[in-house]
C-alpha cells in the first residue's frame, strides 16, 4: 500500500508519478534521455547498468522493470541479465562494460570511492568519457529512482509477466508518455 494517495492502482514509478503529473513529467524525460538518448553505450547496456544498481538497492519494482526492458532489448536475454545481476565478474560481458559495472556499483554504494585507477581501468577496456559520464549519471538517477519508488511504498506487483509487459513496452516505446 503506497504511503500517499495515488489516482488509481498504477504500479511503481507510474502510479507515484500520476500523483505529481509535473514532476512525473520530468522524470520520464530523464529517464528518456538517459536510457534512449545519444550516448556512445547501446540502449541494451543502459539499461543493463539501471537493472544492475536497482537489484543493487534493492528495489524490486525497478530491478523488475529494466531487468525486462534489458532483456527486451537484448534480444530476450533474460539469462544475460541475471548474470549480470548477480555477478558482473563473471557474467558474459565484454572488459568495458564490467568495468563500467564496477564504477556504477560504487556510484550506488559511495560515489566518492570512485577511483581515478576505475575510470582509467575502464578506459583501458575501451569506454571514452562520454560513456564513463553515462554510466555514472545513470547510477545516480537510478538510485534517485529507486528511493522514490521505495520511499513512498510504490505498488509491487510479484507476477514476473508484469514486468516482462512493462519491459516490452519500454524496450519498444522508451519512457515517454504517447504524445510527448
Amino acid at each position: 500500500m503506497p504511503h500517499i494517495e495515488i489516482p488509481e492502482q498504477i504500479p511503481g514509478i507510474r502510479g507515484l508519478m500520476a500523483a505529481r503529473p509535473e514532476a512525473g513529467r520530468k522524470l520520464n524525460e530523464l529517464a528518456q534521455l538517459l536510457l534512449r538518448g545519444e550516448s556512445r553505450l547501446t540502449a541494451g547496456e543502459r539499461e543493463l547498468i539501471a537493472a544492475y544498481v536497482s537489484h543493487l538497492n534493492g528495489t524490486r519494482y525497478c530491478t523488475g522493470s529494466h531487468s525486462a526492458a534489458a532483456a527486451h532489448i537484448n534480444g530476450g536475454g533474460y539469462a544475460l541479465v541475471e548474470a549480470v545481476k548477480n555477478d558482473p565478474e563473471t557474467a558474459p560481458v565484454d572488459e568495458r562494460l564490467r568495468a563500467l559495472l564496477r564504477i556504477a556499483a560504487k556510484v550506488r554504494g559511495d560515489a566518492r570511492t570512485v577511483s581515478a585507477e576505475d575510470v582509467e581501468a575502464a578506459r583501458k577496456a575501451g569506454a571514452d568519457d562520454e560513456a564513463i559520464h553515462d554510466t555514472v549519471l545513470i547510477a545516480a538517477a537510478f538510485c534517485l529512482y529507486n528511493r522514490y519508488v521505495d520511499g513512498l511504498a510504490a505498488i509491487t506487483p510479484e507476477d514476473p509477466a508484469v514486468y516482462d509487459a512493462i519491459g516490452a513496452h519500454l524496450a519498444a516505446n522508451g519512457y515517454l508518455p504517447p504524445g510527448a
